[in-house]
């Protein structure tokens, strides 16, 4: 029988996922919207930094009233990821992007943006993070799932076929016109792009890791996204100044314009920023990462609805291939996760008694074991108040 109870379970099993396909659906509005913005002839490097400042002046307050009695305190190392956050994160990736697209096409630097999950599982297993186990089911899924999202990203992208008139709206808010890059390329350009387009992947790659980290360290989602903001903030805005010194450029008016630093400002940087970290710290990077993908198939919908955009064959293959990988990676981690709490499980409200010798302690001594299933630690902590650090490491059979 269905209980109240296992309907609850099953809600907050499911957060994660509801949380990045959240992320994945307001991303997709901000394409829309750098669509709209940049056939309105707005400078895109002012248009991040006006991001971020909008960013900070809606998370800031939000973090101050949401965390004000649970935050801890303040370290130097911790404004140093924050910064790194706001840089590679911020910053960096979105102007790198920015020009590489003036540099190549617009499909290849969004065809590009799809390598990251594949960079992020990589440094994930660098650093330790993940395990790669190609011998156990978990670990081959994760790795095939992250072929095929990449891969059906790149056949989204890459190959059209014939044209799908699934539904007709009627509705085009470019009227027509795409002020957008395009034209020839040097090769020497498209090499540059190219090596730009790789690195806001990697960046991004690389703010995912280090979001890693930090939360937890400083386990407040809201406050770790008021940091990035404000100092993404600082960085976009310098940035900005040496690139586009017109005064007039960066005047803001009614107008779309307004719309899309508000939007993706407010929400896409400040509350899915804060969507991010919490999926961090619950299911790691190669999980967030892992969504990526899906982003695309929504901007694909998104630009056949509104923009008057054409849907292809390839569009629907590629989207078969985004959502099989997808599955295949949530599978992984799924598996992973119960395997960590069977080992170890979860605290219960009353301590246990255990009788017998741990690490050389008297016998008849009271602990508790309180476990992480996500970070795979847990805390031994005894009858005389002395708190132990085990850990709990989930090895590939085979």
């Amino acid at each position: 029988m269905v209980t109240v109870e296992k309907i609850c379970n099953v809600i907050h099993d499911l957060k994660p996922v509801l949380l990045m396909l959240t992320v994945q659906t307001t991303f997709a509005g901000v394409n829309v919207l750098y669509k709209l913005a940049a056939n309105d002839g707005m400078n895109l490097p002012i248009l991040v930094a006006y991001r971020f400042i909008f960013s900070t002046a809606f998370i800031v307050p939000l973090a101050l009233l949401v965390e004000r009695n649970k935050r801890p305190k303040l370290t130097w190392m911790i404004l140093l990821q924050a910064s790194c956050c706001g840089l590679f994160g911020g910053s960096l990736a979105q102007n790198f992007y920015i020009k590489a697209l003036s540099l190549t096409s617009a499909t290849f630097a969004a065809a590009t943006t799809n390598l990251i999950p594949a960079i992020t599982f990589v440094l994930a297993v660098c650093f330790r993070m993940e395990r790669l186990g190609w011998k156990s089911s978990p670990g081959a899924a994760k790795v095939i799932g992250t072929v095929l999202g990449v891969g059906g990203a790149m056949l989204l992208t890459f190959y059209k076929g014939i044209d799908l008139h699934l539904w007709k709206t009627n509705v085009d808010l470019l009227h027509g016109k795409q002020h957008g890059p395009g034209g020839q390329h040097s090769s020497h350009d498209r090499v540059l792009g190219s090596l730009l387009a790789m690195g806001s992947c990697i960046s991004y790659s690389i703010w995912l890791i280090i979001q890693t980290n930090l939360v937890k360290k400083y386990p407040c989602p809201y406050s770790v996204t008021a940091l990035t903001s404000s100092l993404g903030a600082v960085q976009a805005v310098g940035f900005g100044l040496c690139t586009e010194r017109h005064w007039g450029d960066w005047k803001l008016g009614w107008n779309i314009r307004l719309l899309t630093v508000a939007y993706t400002g407010m929400l896409a940087s400040g509350l899915m920023f804060t969507f991010i970290a919490c999926c961090v710290q619950m299911r790691g990077p190669l999980f967030v990462s892992a969504f990526n993908p899906l982003m695309l198939l929504l901007v694909a919908i998104a630009g056949s609805l509104v923009l008057n955009e054409s849907l292809h064959l390839g569009s629907v293959l590629g989207a078969i291939l985004i959502i099989v990988g997808l599955y295949a990676v949530l599978w992984g981690k799924g598996k992973e996760v119960k395997k960590v709490a069977q080992l170890c499980p979860v605290r219960e409200s009353s301590v246990g008694s255990y009788n017998g010798a741990i690490n050389g302690e008297s016998q008849g001594s009271s602990f508790e074991v309180i476990c992480d299933s996500d970070s795979k630690h847990s805390s031994l902590r005894s009858g005389n108040s002395e708190s132990r650090r085990i850990e709990v490491v989930v090895t590939s059979s085979g």
